[in-house]
């Protein structure tokens, strides 16, 4: 027997301290001699990433990295892969002074590295004390960094030598069984690794130094992803040549597709480190991929062309690692919290070892998406996960419809997925509808959907924003006069454009969102430094578009409230950014709320200010969409509202 009451004030089993307590996000998982190392960031140790550490037999998990240090890499802002291991040491880089440091039972100590580099994306010899690296050099003031590969030698008390430069960026060394030779990748402005970049092979000396070296495949918009070696030593990578992220293998320099297929293999590199395949031997490899119908897992048998899938519960992969015998990877459902999962390729059982919350939801609680896929503009059709209220105790009245939050991911080359997240079932296990939306840009659609963001950042991703929105009302399943959006960063942008440039919602949230395009051009990191002359056009050749696109020049037609949820410490998008939007809105009249968090960079890492920006977007959406919450919440200054 279930209650009537308002959508948006049903009790909830979700606290918002359920978000942060004993909550951690994984990432960057290897596998080595049977042994699982990963990373996890943990919001109620101020966002400390540790590094992890489990036997595949009969072992329990170990933290290898005590506090103070943090491993985590500011290389490209946002990192990734900021440790390599051997068999009884690991090099890392800590967060506080992007230093490299050598971890070796139990104690730490820090290793020669040039003042102001960051180094990521490790790759180790085993059969010597040396590493590759992608290294960023900071050290010439008011210039771009400059970003090498390097070879970092311990047995020579950290020797350190570029072994690859002249490139903007670099990325995935990947060395050959025998250590004879390695690969990687390398793009320059003002391409997105995403967009176009090119795959080197070195022949490497008897000191691990490069000999030789030449490039063995670059297309003009030929995207590559992840090199690697079989076992006996041949080089494979993903590429997205035939319109999808696809495996290849490399046969006297021509690349072979191993298994043509209209699905993603591969995901753009916002971070070092993303592993989408591995070899079991040399003709099996364990891949994942994404197509219409979610994330798949399977072996893909290259003597035959055959593809296997591996049944699982899970529909969602990432961070994959493998040997003949054990499989370990992210993996996560709509009703499965993100989990490390270790897998025997023997039997196809699969273990926990280790998950994102330890929280058990009732099946009952939890709001299941629905794949939603709706008109938009150009007689085209977009993407999107709806999730509709859900409580078991609790339901609307029968003359009401929900309130809608959407949500517009970052990137904005990325993509959300079906994962369980505490984010959003929180809104729906209030009464509040979500739908998540991939619009055009995301990955996970072949190349040419992901393009259609290209010249159309601002337009595309807001006009299938709003079209969802649309939809959605159309389909009586949303109340059409409580419609809110948020996102963060690129989703934040979105998120403000949909307010300017449409009529569509009555509220709006930005996390760290992007509101003036030419202050994003001037002032953003390297690595996306060039990412607007894609997605908008050349700057400042293009400017004109830049302010009839940004938000902040016309913030004058926006006429619903915002709140701003902003780092101070933010790099890559700055606090003017926010700053500038609440100046704008507060002097016209417009209902406005800032909240800035010291601290905080891109993205939220702290427990404290989690619980903080959640408990406001709650209080923000209730009093301005009349909901009594069941929440005892902390009210914030909303500017040019009057008290309740």
């Amino acid at each position: 027997m279930t209650t009537q009451a308002p959508y948006g004030s049903w009790p909830s089993v979700i606290q918002p301290d359920m978000l942060v307590t004993d909550s951690i996000r994984i990432f960057d998982i290897r596998l080595v001699d049977n042994q699982v190392y990963w990373i996890e960031m943990r919001p109620a140790e101020a966002g400390r990433y540790v590094i992890m550490n489990r036997a595949v037999k009969g072992g329990r998990n170990r933290e290898m990295l005590r506090a103070p240090y943090s491993a985590r890499t500011m290389v490209h802002e946002y990192g990734g892969m900021p440790y390599g291991v051997w068999s009884n040491e690991t090099l890392f880089t800590n967060f506080a002074d992007q230093g490299l440091y050598r971890l070796a039972r139990g104690n730490v100590t820090r290793i020669f590295s040039p003042e102001d580099c960051r180094y990521a994306d490790f790759e180790v010899n085993p059969g010597e004390r040396r590493a590759y690296a992608v290294r960023e050099d900071h050290s010439v003031p008011n210039q771009e960094p400059t970003n090498t590969l390097v070879m970092i030698d311990l047995a020579q008390k950290g020797t350190e030598v570029v072994i690859a430069s002249g490139h903007d960026f670099y990325s995935s060394p990947s060395l050959n069984p025998q250590g004879t030779q390695l690969a990687w990748l390398a793009w320059n402005h003002p391409h997105m690794p995403w967009d176009e970049t090119e795959l080197w092979v070195a022949e490497l000396d008897e000191q691990g130094e490069v000999a030789a070296s030449r490039c063995v495949w670059s297309e003009p918009g030929v995207s590559l992803f992840q090199p690697a070696w079989s076992p006996q030593g041949s080089l494979h990578c993903v590429s997205d040549v035939s319109g999808w992220w696809n495996l290849y293998r490399l046969e006297e320099d021509e690349p072979i597709p191993l298994y043509p297929h209209a699905a993603e293999y591969g995901v753009p590199q916002w971070v070092f480190g993303s592993c989408t395949y591995a070899f079991l031997d040399d003709t099996r490899i364990l891949c994942t991929w994404k197509d219409q119908e979610g994330g798949k897992l399977g072996i893909l048998h290259t003597d035959t062309g055959t593809l296997r899938p591996v049944e699982t519960e899970y529909t969602s992969f990432s961070a994959l690692q493998a040997n003949a015998q054990w499989a370990v990877f992210l993996a996560a459902s709509p009703t499965v919290f993100p989990s490390l999962v270790l897998l025997n390729l023997e039997t196809g059982q699969t273990r926990v070892l280790r998950r994102s919350n330890p929280l058990t939801l009732d099946p009952a609680q939890i709001s299941v998406p629905q794949a939603i896929e709706f008109a938009t503009e150009g007689q085209r059709t977009a993407h999107a996960y709806f999730y509709p209220p859900t409580h078991a105790e609790y339901q609307g009245p029968d003359d009401e419809l929900p309130p809608l939050l959407l949500m517009s991911h970052g990137g904005p080359t990325s993509a959300t997925s079906t994962a369980l997240s505490l984010s959003i079932q929180y809104w729906t296990n209030r009464g509040v509808a979500v739908v998540d939306v991939n619009y055009g840009g995301s990955t996970g659609y072949g190349t040419e959907y992901r393009r259609r963001l290209n010249g159309m950042w601002g337009v595309v991703d807001v006009q299938d924003c709003a079209n969802a929105a649309r939809h959605l009302v159309q389909e009586g399943l949303v109340d059409p006069t409580r419609l809110a959006i948020t996102g963060g960063s690129a989703g934040g942008f979105t998120t403000l454009a949909c307010l300017a440039f449409t009529d569509v919602f009555h509220a709006g949230i930005s996390h760290f969102g992007v509101s003036d395009l030419g202050a994003l051009a001037r002032e953003t990191h390297k690595f996306e430094s060039r990412y607007l002359d894609s997605l908008i056009g050349p700057y400042p050749a293009a400017a004109t578009l830049y302010d009839q696109r940004s938000p902040l020049k016309s913030a004058d037609t926006i006429a619903c409230p915002v709140l701003f949820l902003q780092g101070l410490n933010d790099k890559i998008v700055l606090p003017n950014q926010a700053e500038m939007m609440v100046d704008a809105l507060r002097g016209r009249g417009i209902p406005v709320a800032y909240l800035p968090f010291e601290g905080e960079e891109h993205g939220f890492r702290q427990a404290h200010n989690i619980m903080a920006a959640i408990a406001a977007e709650t209080y923000f959406l209730s009093r301005l969409f009349g909901i009594q919450p069941a929440d005892d919440i902390t009210p914030i200054p909303i500017d040019n509202l009057p008290p309740p």
